[in-house]
């Protein structure tokens, strides 16, 4: 049994895998926001089906964009072995039309939010010499599309800041994966962000053209019982990960409708490889086997 601590609980495949874990033997410590408020549902459904079930899912409160929350959530943690940087959000239109604030604001979710999480176990991690950190980014975190501009900068910024952490922890027992969704039917597209200047955002018909031509296509595809979209496969993928011996685990897994991009991930794997060689730290790409 593994001490699983995941982020983003309220709903889709953080709700998931806080079940599916939970039901494979794990002790599950699922975080969300406002677990007495606007979360009360998803955290009371998690915690019934941990008591009728004899499972082990503590439900607690983190609000990843908080440094005084997290603090407070770090100060009631056990020792935590495998962390799912979960917690995410979509801000979607032109560049031009958003704020300076509402930018930050999306970095501040997706990229400094999973530093403040990893930061609250790794200390336990070091002393125990393991561990295993799950960053969940996005096949929007390898190519980029008009209209999710600052959702890219923000998932191609964790893919660039979960590489060197990778490197990082490695020397010490600790391994650094990144999972790449593609669309899947956890509402994603109807909790995007809009940017917030309206006029700006009417000059540029073309993009509001193709994301809502997007966003149908994707929809479409939801209703396709063939089409890979069901959000087990990412809970799916975290469990082999999870299970996987350190030292084996690639550093990226895409799941889902891939649009192509996993041909990009095995054209720049063996360059990624050998720029490692070239820098003389060959041997940091992932904790070695115990």
């Amino acid at each position: 049994m593994k001490t699983i601590l995941i982020t983003g609980c309220s709903s889709g495949f953080g709700y998931n895998a806080s079940k599916y874990l939970a039901e494979k033997g794990h002790h599950v410590i699922a975080t969300m926001r406002n677990v007495n408020g606007k979360n009360s549902k998803p955290a009371q459904e998690l915690k019934d089906f941990a008591s009728s079930n004899s499972l082990k899912i503590d439900v607690l409160e983190m609000d990843v964009t908080s440094d005084e929350s997290v603090n407070a959530a770090a100060a009631q943690l056990p020792t935590v072995d495998v962390l799912i940087n979960n917690a995410g959000l979509g801000y979607g239109g032109a560049v031009e039309a958003f704020t300076t604030d509402g930018i930050l604001d999306q970095l501040n979710l997706n990229i400094v939010g999973t530093v403040r999480a990893s930061q609250a176990v790794l200390p336990g991690m070091r002393a125990q010499k393991s561990g295993l950190i799950i960053q969940v980014s996005s096949t929007a975190g390898r190519a980029a599309f008009p209209g999710f501009g600052v959702y890219h900068a923000s998932k191609w910024g964790l893919e660039g800041l979960s590489e060197a952490m990778r490197y990082e922890l490695a020397p010490l027992g600790i391994d650094v994966v990144i999972v790449e969704p593609g669309p899947f039917s956890t509402n994603f597209f109807g909790n995007i962000v809009p940017a917030k200047n309206e006029e700006i955002a009417a000059a540029y018909e073309h993009v509001n053209g193709f994301m809502e031509g997007f966003g149908k296509q994707v929809v479409s595809m939801f209703a396709d019982e063939n089409a890979p979209t069901d959000p087990m496969i990412i809970v799916k993928i975290y469990e082999d990960l999870i299970n996987a011996e350190p030292g084996t685990r690639p550093i990226r897994t895409i799941g889902g409708l891939d649009f192509g991009f996993q041909a990009l991930n095995d054209a720049t794997e063996p360059i990624r490889k050998a720029g490692l060689e070239g820098m003389g730290i060959g041997d940091c790409d992932g904790p070695s086997a115990n």
